[in-house]
């Protein structure tokens, strides 16, 4: 059974750090793309950052210089170090896996709250 599961998240100050990790299981394979995606209270969900299986990476707009992505392809395995948090960072953060054999996978989300 595929199960896409996050964890890391949690409370913390502005300017503080965080964490997430993000790992695939199962009958998951040949994963491609691996993703985060964030929504907050009242609004769409909106791409944070993605990396393929070859490391090439995108970010959006404002986390750029903040956030950094990266992945393990042997632990099927996506990390999100998240540095100078700001209030409006807090959301609830979802893992994306597109696998090119299984398909397409969300995680259950977890929530980031900054907040002193």
């Amino acid at each position: 059974q595929a199960q896409v599961v996050e964890s890391g998240g949690g409370l913390v100050q502005p300017g503080g750090s965080l964490r997430l990790s993000c790992a695939a299981s199962g009958s998951i394979s040949r994963i491609n793309i691996m993703a985060w995606y964030r929504q907050a209270p009242g609004k769409g969900r909106d791409l944070v950052a993605r990396i393929t299986n070859i490391g090439h990476t995108d970010y959006g707009e404002s986390v750029k210089g903040r956030f950094t992505i990266s992945r393990d392809n042997a632990k099927n395995t996506v990390y999100l170090q998240m540095n100078s948090l700001q209030p409006e960072d807090t959301a609830v953060y979802y893992c994306y896996v597109d696998s090119v054999l299984s398909g397409r996978y969300w995680g259950q989300g977890t929530q980031v709250t900054v907040s002193s």
